[in-house]
């Protein structure tokens, strides 16, 4: 055995010669230990990926954390992201301005102010009236609410050194969501990286693959904040409603409703009513592709379906958000339980703040009166009920409530076209841990309650 041992030594120790005649055989053995433990760790332990070559399954964390988007100085202010102009309906273009944020996030970029589009056409874009974003949202306050998150800049921030670098967005079924975020990834490094402006050219950001959680969303729309101008329609407006409201005298339970200034503002009810016949016919072709029966709800149904809300005080004030092709309509007047009083723009007296304005003013301001109803109702497959109920379920959140579903609060939401307890709509909140905006995006009939 000890001879055995010993030429094992030899045959070892023969190679190391240079480390000196002094070297006896428990060292040489030592040395080869090491060695053989650097080599195993060079050969079985991967080096660390590079910024650029996290997988898509650690796209979360790559996002989240400042320390890998070289975020804890702030967004860079001198280095920017140029998108085309956001088209299509106010909600769209809200997410499509949110995606185009976080890309610029992503990136590390300050996004240049994008044009939204005033006018609404769905083909001929070459129609499309263009609209600053600071002619409708606060410039300042969304970078002061948004700061450390995202940030706007404006063209005359350009220092113009470089020429700016066109980043082609892809398009068609072969242009998948990985290779979108490869491209990303790609303009995030050198030599891309240099340049000053990286400017996006191709379809609409709406159109472009989300790769971002719904919290993420929120807090973009958190930030965005009317201009003093449109905001002061909408407490017009909003005054209105709660004045018809207070000239319906009843009593309730927790307090009368009068003129005396210390008693609480007027609740009323918003319900999103979609029923115009291009929505109707939209909506039958996307259940019969979907296989889904619970999209399209008549008047009837959504009539039917509000009168049995339980936690509606009656009589109330019902403010109809609809499209203005039903504003001759009276029959979307009628109908109604007993105790709810409906009212829309026409009917309120209002028309004359909506009627001066291109249509993303009004639908803006729509938008908003029905986001600070007392309780909101919509269908859960329009992109404009679906933006609001995630901004009630955001406010929720803040006021510290996260089971909201089984109880009555002051941020109330239903989907008329799914059937609830009761006969009554289903109770809707947004499922705030998704993991990108699909659902409400596109539409969902799985609904967080």
């Amino acid at each position: 055995m000890i001879r055995r041992n010993k030429l094992m030594d030899l045959m070892i120790c023969k190679h190391f010669k240079f480390f000196g005649p002094y070297m006896n055989s428990m060292a040489c053995r030592c040395l080869c230990l090491v060695l053989i433990v650097l080599l195993l760790r060079v050969v079985c332990v991967p080096s660390f990926p590079k910024l650029g070559e996290f997988q898509s399954q650690s796209l979360n964390s790559v996002f989240d954390s400042p320390s890998l988007l070289n975020l804890d100085k702030g967004v860079r202010k001198d280095k920017f992201l140029e998108v085309p102009q956001i088209v299509w309906g106010l909600n769209n273009q809200k997410i499509a301005f949110a995606r185009a944020c976080l890309t610029a996030r992503m990136l590390n970029r300050t996004l240049l102010m994008p044009k939204l589009s005033a006018s609404l056409f769905y083909k001929e874009v070459d129609r499309l009236q263009p609209i600053s974003f600071d002619k409708v949202f606060h410039f300042k306050k969304f970078n002061s609410l948004c700061n450390g998150f995202v940030r706007l800049g404006r063209f005359s921030d350009l220092s113009n050194r470089t020429e700016p670098r066109e980043l082609q967005k892809g398009s068609g079924r072969k242009w998948t969501s990985e290779r979108d975020l490869a491209q990303l990834r790609e303009f995030r490094e050198y030599p891309e990286d240099e340049v000053e402006v990286i400017r996006i050219v191709g379809k609409n950001p709406f159109l472009w693959h989300d790769h971002w959680p719904v919290k993420d969303y929120a807090k973009i729309f958190e930030c965005l904040v009317l201009v003093d101008e449109i905001a002061k329609e909408v407490e017009r407006v909003v005054a209105k409603i709660r004045e018809v409201g207070s000239n319906i005298y009843v009593k309730r339970d927790k307090f009368e409703m009068s003129t005396n200034s210390d008693i609480p503002p007027t609740p009323y009810l918003a319900v999103h009513m979609r029923v115009e016949i291009d929505w109707m016919i939209h909506c039958k072709k996307l259940e019969q592709r979907s296989n889904i029966n619970q999209i399209c709800s008549s008047k009837e149904e959504i009539l039917e379906r509000v009168g049995h809300i339980d936690n509606v005080a009656k009589p109330s004030v019902v403010y109809l958000a609809v499209a203005d092709s039903l504003l001759e309509d009276p029959k979307i007047l009628q109908g109604w339980k007993e105790g709810l009083i409906p009212y829309e723009k026409k009917r309120l007296g209002v028309w004359d703040i909506y009627s001066k304005h291109p249509y993303l003013i009004q639908s803006a301001i729509d938008y908003e009166v029905c986001l600070r109803a007392d309780v909101f109702v919509g269908n859960s497959f329009s992109t404009f009920s679906s933006l609001i109920v995630l901004e009630r379920t955001q406010r929720l959140i803040t006021t510290g409530f996260t089971r909201s579903c089984e109880r009555h609060t002051r941020w109330d939401s239903y989907a008329y076209n799914i059937l609830g307890v009761g006969e009554g709509p289903q109770k809707w909140t947004t499922d705030m841990s998704a993991s990108s905006l699909q659902a409400i995006s596109y539409g969902t009939s799985n609904i967080s309650c």
